[in-house]
């Protein structure tokens, strides 16, 4: 684990990201920044997504699975990313690595926790999904195996296709052929979102920040995540009153 520098440069410091909040303490605003919210907001309307696609709807179960991935994501998954690369992360200069290996142990316990009441008792076809998504949110974030997995087709996969298929299986315990299909949509919007992220967090990186480049990857990133979203919240409004 590289120290942290805990006065990040400008071109580095993302407390001025679009998704970050102006008001509140500097932790605070960080840990929100942490969450990045929109990002995970696409994840969690996969599953929402997934779900719609079942014939019938067990809404406690569509709340469940949004917190287990708004834990194991949200926050395990990001506080890993901020102790498991080899260069400096932002983020990381606001919290020591006990209090990040805090977060992420105890968000992903709440999330397997979670997740293992429903696969014992309704869905155990939701638990290689599990085991698959735990091998993820640790090989990728903490760069497990030189990097080997931390990829824009493992993103895609762990955080677009499968969120897909978790929220279907979980309602059905089955698994079936448009839902597939559906999944390997959620995973090519998720590469457009991450083909984004890395250039716009590259000009980031170099001061290049207001350039057309900028903007547009920015607005890339904006309308991919808000789009995703709305389609989740979409689905779950019209199954709603269904």
């Amino acid at each position: 684990m590289h120290e942290h520098d805990p006065n990040p440069a400008p071109s580095r410091d993302r407390t001025k990201e679009w998704f970050v909040p102006r008001f509140g303490p500097a932790r605070f605003r960080v840990f929100v920044g942490l969450l990045f919210l929109p990002y995970t907001g696409m994840v969690l309307a996969y599953t929402v997504i997934g779900a719609m696609l079942a014939p019938r709807i067990y809404w406690d179960r569509v709340a469940a699975l949004l917190i287990i991935y708004f834990l194991a994501l949200g926050i395990g998954a990001h506080a890993l990313d901020a102790i498991g690369s080899g260069t400096v992360k932002p983020w990381g200069a606001f919290f020591s690595r006990r209090e990040l290996w805090a977060l992420a142990v105890c968000s992903l316990v709440g999330a397997y926790a979670i997740g293992a009441y429903y696969m014992v008792v309704f869905t155990p076809w939701l638990w290689p999904i599990a085991i698959v998504e735990g091998f993820f949110v640790l090989a990728y974030n903490l760069e497990w195996f030189g990097g080997r997995f931390h990829t824009d087709g493992s993103f895609a996969f762990s955080w677009g296709a499968l969120p897909v298929v978790a929220g279907y299986v979980l309602q059905t315990n089955t698994l079936a052929m448009p839902v597939i299909i559906v999944a390997v949509a959620g995973a090519m919007f998720s590469l457009v979102e991450i083909k984004a992220s890395r250039p716009y967090k590259a000009l980031k990186r170099a001061g290049d920040v207001g350039t057309p480049s900028m903007v547009a990857l920015e607005a890339i990133l904006k309308y991919i995540s808000g789009g995703v979203l709305l389609l989740g919240v979409g689905l779950a409004a019209m199954r709603w009153n269904g």
